[in-house]
């Protein structure tokens, strides 16, 4: 097996985790969206093209609430603008990739394969020019399991209509966690996930997951004013050696 092959299996297997957690996620979006009155070819068309849980379970809601096309457009950007953040600490490193590289990482990218990939990129004994192999393995392993469980859950959606309700959405949530926690390395990240964690629970009940995009907002500038506090604060080192 070539050293791609294996970094990009490499990517799927510790992307495992994340399709355990998104399992009974895909699976309630198919369900539910069949129930809110889509069509099950319309159902997976979404899962194929969109490919935004949180953006997917919105726009669905919506749709059986007869909302406007400029209001589903609208909400599902805002609730997705997340992804130009994961895309700015990403960028140092693909900015090298060919443009056939960056446009199917880009469609792919998620919050779980966005975990996975910088944790690996962080990592100083991996290989550099691999590491876009492990991303693409992390991507591909999501897709497709995303879509596979919206395709039971539509299948499922006619004999249990009450699955959404079950809440194993919290699977992905809990899973997400652990990811995601062991990252929190410096006082500045620290910062930023509890502020972002207390600006989420103020701001649940907003409506079209607004509360989602104040808290990454309060979140990343929290970060930011903590790193340059923290800068502030370390006095220079003067090196008085001759």
């Amino acid at each position: 097996m070539s050293p791609r092959c294996r970094s990009a299996l490499l990517g799927a297997r510790d992307t495992i985790p994340m399709l355990v957690g998104a399992l009974p996620f895909g699976i309630i979006f198919g369900t539910l969206a069949v129930s809110s009155g889509l069509s099950a070819s319309a159902t997976l068309a979404m899962s194929a093209l969109v490919f935004a849980g949180s953006a997917q379970f919105i726009a669905v809601g919506l749709i059986a609430s007869g909302a406007s096309l400029l209001v589903i457009l609208l909400t599902t950007l805002i609730v997705n603008l997340r992804h130009l953040l994961y895309s700015a600490s990403l960028l140092p490193y693909v900015r090298h990739l060919p443009q056939r590289w960056r446009v199917p990482l880009a469609f792919w990218l998620t919050d779980e394969s966005y975990a996975v990939a910088h944790r690996y990129y962080l990592d100083p004994g991996a290989a550099p020019e691999l590491k876009h192999w492990y991303f693409l393995g992390s991507c591909i392993a999501m897709y497709s399991n995303w879509f596979a469980c919206t395709l039971v859950g539509v299948l499922l959606g006619s004999s249990l209509p009450g699955m959404a309700d079950w809440g194993l959405d919290f699977a992905m949530v809990a899973t997400f966690i652990g990811i995601v926690v062991p990252l929190l390395r410096t006082r500045p990240m620290l910062v930023a996930a509890l502020v972002a964690a207390v600006v989420a629970l103020v701001a649940h009940d907003l409506p079209y997951q607004l509360g989602l995009m104040l808290s990454s907002l309060a979140g990343v500038v929290a970060g930011i004013l903590a790193q340059r506090l923290a800068a502030w604060r370390t006095p220079e080192v003067i090196n008085d050696a001759p």
